[in-house]
């Protein structure tokens, strides 16, 4: 494509093959509820030939290996990378379920956003109450990751040459990392208030990462059904979240592998249908058949069974992720 697009959506894949995978899908769950009224690129340092046939037309935006960095700091760079007047970032471990229209509107007007609410005291990756006082703002916005929204202008470019900066003091500043790494949300954070930029409120309906359903999660790519079960007097609930039921549009898998269900369901779904032409109800059967409910029944014995054994023995140690 030519011509930059008035609105497009972009994900970044680089470095491990499991973000390839991961974007394949997110662009297939993409593709299925838009029709050209939105653009989705894949920025990337594996070339169209790494792509599945149903996606060798992705519009690229190549990227060199260690182009932006590793871990999460090319999110630092989304303004370098952005392909569109109105851009959306999905973080590649995501998927949609319908149109992401109504996103661009909530958006619509802001510089840089997110989706999230503002704090002034409290821990997120540091002691906020310091780090606002010693930077002169009141509060910063606490937001997760998986979404970003940019409109191109001064004000974008000023909120992320800012990040960037603030990177080599992120230890100094007061901020915690992340699996080993900085994490760029407290940095986009802290840029956007001193930038005067808000998030848009936690509505629950554009982006939505699993922290929001720890009483279980609903999910069909095809039917754009999404819940995430939060209720009131479950011990599970996260009182983060207000609402007990939450239907987003973009669902945040956050650091479950491809494996997990219900994800590793809808993938498995997605490349059947669109990488290899099935219908969808003999994807959705077989899938079911060899996957779904295995995995459901040993994640409820695994769950029935696991107070007895760390009784009996000691927790095992947390798996390593995949992408690390």
């Amino acid at each position: 494509m030519t011509d930059s697009p008035k609105y497009a959506a972009f994900t970044i894949a680089v470095g491990k093959p499991i973000y390839l995978e991961m974007a394949c899908a997110l662009a297939r769950s993409f593709r299925l509820w838009h029709r050209g009224d939105i653009v989705f690129f894949l920025a990337t340092d594996a070339g169209a030939c790494a792509l599945p046939k149903d996606l060798r037309d992705l519009p690229l935006i190549p990227l060199a290996p260690g182009q932006y960095g590793r871990g999460f700091t090319p999110k630092l760079f989304l303004d370098k990378i952005a392909p569109a007047d109105h851009s959306m970032f999905i973080d590649a471990d995501c998927l949609c379920v319908g149109s992401l229209q109504p996103a661009f509107n909530a958006f619509f007007g802001r510089s840089v956003s997110v989706i999230g609410r503002e704090i002034s005291a409290g821990d997120w990756f540091g002691d906020i109450a310091a780090i606002c006082s010693r930077f002169g703002i009141r509060s910063m916005p606490r937001f997760n990751g998986g979404v970003y929204y940019l409109e191109r202008g001064d004000t974008c470019s000023r909120v992320y040459e800012t990040a960037r900066s603030l990177l080599p003091r992120y230890e100094e500043i007061g901020f915690a990392k992340l699996r080993g790494s900085p994490n760029e949300e407290v940095l986009v954070s802290l840029a956007m208030a001193l930038h005067t930029q808000k998030a848009i409120t936690e509505s629950g309906d554009v982006m939505k990462s699993l922290l929001a359903g720890p009483c279980g999660v609903e999910l069909n790519v095809f039917e754009g059904k999404s819940l995430l079960k939060n209720y009131k007097g479950d011990s599970r609930r996260n009182p983060w979240y207000e609402q007990e039921e939450l239907r987003p549009r973009i669902v945040h898998f956050l650091g479950g592998d491809i494996d997990e269900y219900p994800y590793g369901q809808e993938v498995r779904r997605l490349e059947l249908v669109y990488g290899r032409n099935w219908p969808v109800w003999l994807a959705t059967f077989i899938v079911s058949v060899y996957f779904s409910w295995p995995s459901k029944t040993s994640d409820t014995i695994k769950r029935l069974l696991r107070p007895l054994y760390h009784k009996l023995f000691e927790p095992r140690r947390v798996k390593a992720s995949p992408r690390l």
